[in-house]
Formats: structure tokens, C-alpha cells, sequence
């Protein structure tokens, strides 16, 4: 299956990089999920006028405060309510369902939007252990990921599966659905390279491990069919708006968000605070290092942060998420960005 190569050049300016969103649909106090699903059609709608290159949703369960949970199904309403822009999954927790049902789900949305659909693939539940009960009914913690990834492979493979086969994925099978492995550790960074895959990496919300992930993606990568040079997309967290002042107090809201993950508590998207007085020391300092990768700022402050992070990472593509409370501030931010890009 063919995908986009890359280019060997070093990486200093944005305008060196791909620019795409990472979208998890959400739902904000005083608000629904259908709300949520509304305007993530909307800023798809934005971003593809913007020139992003792609637009991924991600599969999160048993979250009152994210709404793309049937992953598959959110990327055909966005697919429906656009023209150009790429879609995709960033990503399917692979884990949680049957190989040949994620075949033939994006067999299915392959076929209705012919070379915009993308297959990106975790190994994590994007759950809480009972939520992953409930899904899977057995927990392996991912060990049997890359198993269930080669037959997922298979079903897309006409010339393995072939006429005679016993089970077939249909629609699906012989379809071009590029595939890219994501990750927030070294495992799926080095079976991307062993593969000759893409590899996705979770710099939004595992910092730490950004370097040794990519090093060990690019020094284990190996030519294959469909890609012959390493391509790294990396996550990042970004908040942009006219002044430092206002992009500082509309981050609250993600620090909000990860101030409850570490309480292990879930709940609606919370409008931005004030946050003296809303966490201990010690979780503020755990929401920081968690977030100290990422870009909030106005337009001139953030360009200075992307691209040292550009230059850090040498990624061949940037995936942007913003949790911002307000959707007009977040359409905002991503056009903000766009146009450092000289995009918008």
C-alpha cells in the first residue's frame, strides 16, 4: 500500500512541515455530543479551506468529555461533510476490536471517499481497565498487537487472502488504506521501523519519551513496499491567540484536562480558571511536565516554539490539538497557526 515518503532534508521552519489536526471531539460544559460532533465537522470544514493536510479523530472510551468513540463512524460524517482534506483514525485501539471488522469498516469508508482515508493504529485500550473488560473481555496489554496487526494486513492483501479464501473483508480487500503505527513508547517506534511503516508519536502527552521513540523509529526503520524513507508525525499540544495574555489564560482549560487524569478522574471539558488554588504543588508540577512540550502563545511566540520543536524532532509532519474550551476561540487558534504556515 502506497503512502507519502519523505524528504531527507533538515527541518527548521514550518513552512518545512506538513500541519494536520488531532480532534477528539469535546464536549464542553453546557454542551452535548452531538454538539461536539457538530463542530468537529465544522472545523474540518475550516481546516480543509486552511490547507491542513489531514484531520485524525481518536478513539477514547467511558470519557464523558470526548465524543469520538465509534471512531470509524465520526470519520464518515467528517468524510461526508468534506471534499479534499484527508481523514483518518489516530487512532483505532486495534486491541479492542476483531481484525477483520476494522478491515472492513475502513474497506467501507475507502470506498466511499477513495484516497482520503487513513488507518492509523494503537495498541492502548484508551480506556480505564473496566472499560477495557468491557470491550475486549480479555486483557493481554497489547502484547498480541502485532498479531492482530499482521491480519489485519491480510484482509487488505488480495493476493493473500485470494478468491479462494475462507474469510474475506468486504469491502476492503485490495484497497489501498495507508496504515501508520501510533505510539507513546519505543514498542509500536521500533515495529514501525521493522515494518516500513509511518510512525505517529504521542508527544501531547508523553514528552519524556519523544527522543528515544523517534531514534529508535529511524534506526530500526527498513525500506518497504510502500515507504521507502522514515516519516514521523508528532503530536503536539497548541494554544494560539491573539496575545500571550489571552492564549495563556484559554490554556487553563487543557491544564484542566490533565490535572484530572492525574487525579484519575473524568468529566466534561471545563472552561478556562483561574488555577491557584486548584491543585498542590506536586500536580502542578505533573500537569507541567506532562504539557512541557506544549506551544501556547500568541502568533509570533508559538512560531518561535514550533520550530524549535521542528528542528528538535525533525518530524516530516505536525498533528495539532487543541483543547479549547470556546469553539470559535479554538477555530481561531488552528487558523492562527495555518497562517504562520502562510496557508489561511
Amino acid at each position: 500500500m502506497t503512502t507519502e515518503n519523505t524528504a531527507s532534508s533538515h527541518k527548521e521552519h514550518i513552512n518545512d512541515v506538513k500541519l494536520s489536526i488531532l480532534d477528539l471531539a469535546p464536549v464542553v460544559v453546557g454542551a452535548t455530543p452531538a454538539d461536539a460532533l457538530r463542530n468537529s465537522l465544522d472545523l474540518a470544514q475550516h481546516a480543509e479551506r486552511w490547507g491542513y493536510h489531514r484531520y485524525w479523530v481518536a478513539e477514547h472510551h467511558n470519557m464523558p468529555g470526548i465524543a469520538s468513540s465509534a471512531t470509524s463512524v465520526v470519520i464518515g460524517y467528517l468524510a461526508g461533510g468534506t471534499k479534499t482534506i484527508r481523514l483518518g483514525s489516530g487512532g483505532i485501539m486495534l486491541p479492542n476490536h476483531a481484525p477483520l471488522v476494522i478491515a472492513e469498516q475502513f474497506g467501507t469508508l475507502e470506498s466511499l471517499y477513495p484516497g482520503r482515508i487513513d488507518l492509523g493504529l494503537g495498541r492502548a485500550p484508551g480506556s480505564d481497565r473496566r472499560t477495557s473488560l468491557a470491550l475486549r473481555k480479555d486483557l493481554n496489554s497489547g502484547e498480541d498487537f502485532p498479531e492482530l496487526l499482521a491480519e489485519l494486513r491480510a484482509y487488505f492483501d488480495a493476493s493473500a487472502t485470494s478468491y479462494h479464501a475462507p474469510v474475506r473483508a468486504v469491502p476492503g480487500e485490495g484497497l489501498n488504506i495507508p496504515i501508520y503505527l501510533l505510539g507513546s513508547s519505543d514498542f509500536s517506534a521500533r515495529l514501525a521501523g521493522q515494518l516500513g511503516l509511518p510512525f505517529a508519536f504521542a508527544s501531547h502527552f508523553s514528552p519524556d519519551y519523544t527522543r528515544i521513540a523517534l531514534e529508535t523509529y529511524r534506526n530500526n526503520f527498513q525500506p518497504s513496499d510502500s515507504l521507502k524513507e522514515p516519516h514521523v508525525i508528532v503530536g503536539v499540544n497548541a494554544v494560539v491567540a491573539d496575545t500571550d495574555e489571552e492564549a495563556a489564560w484559554l490554556g487553563t482549560t487543557m491544564q484542566q484536562q490533565f490535572l484530572n487524569i492525574i487525579r484519575g478522574t473524568t468529566g466534561l471539558v471545563q472552561p478556562p480558571a483561574e488555577m491557584e488554588g486548584k491543585w498542590t504543588d506536586r500536580e502542578k508540577a505533573g500537569v507541567e511536565q506532562t504539557l512541557k512540550a506544549a506551544v501556547n502563545g500568541s502568533p509570533e511566540t508559538v512560531r518561535g516554539q514550533l520550530e524549535s520543536f521542528i528542528r528538535q524532532t525533525q518530524a516530516d509532519e505536525l498533528i495539532i490539538t487543541s483543547m479549547i474550551y470556546d469553539h470559535k476561540a479554538r477555530l481561531h487558534s488552528y487558523e492562527l497557526i495555518a497562517q504562520l504556515a502562510g496557508k489561511a
